[in-house]
């Protein structure tokens, strides 16, 4: 527990194990609660676990791009669909999909690009899981 309450949980879908634990460590260090999906379908599933059990994730941040398995745009659909208040953000290396110009549209909260760059995160994650919103 952190000063002011528990800590505020992150979800975090990304293919590349190495990327996973980056990611954890530098969330970690912010003070947040994280929890690692490999695909869009862990995602999704982890999501509704917390969710159902009363503790939903402050933020997820979802890879775009996962070759092997249902990436960040079909995860954010099927979370929306379980619970439209969700706060998402996509994170991609990638400059040319139309997603990261009208991330909105998609029901979308941020985009975070990659490489991660610590400070970047920092402020970005800071800024999505700051609003009125306890989570």
């Amino acid at each position: 527990m952190a000063a002011d309450g528990p800590k505020k949980k992150i979800l975090v879908m990304d293919d590349e194990p190495h990327i996973r634990s980056i990611t954890r460590k530098m969330l970690e260090k912010f003070g947040y609660a994280v929890t690692l999906a490999s695909d869009g379908r862990e995602a999704v599933s982890a999501y509704r676990d917390a969710l159902d059990q009363g503790s939903p994730y402050r933020l997820v941040i979802l890879d775009l791009a996962v070759p092997c398995g249902m990436g960040g745009k079909d995860a954010a659909r099927e979370i929306l669909a379980i619970d439209p208040s969700a706060c998402l953000a996509v994170a991609s290396g990638y400059t040319d999909d139309p997603l990261l110009e009208d991330y909105t549209s998609y029901g979308l909260k941020g985009v975070i690009p990659k490489p991660f760059r610590l400070a970047e995160l920092k402020e970005t994650v800071r800024r999505l899981t700051s609003p009125a919103d306890p989570r």
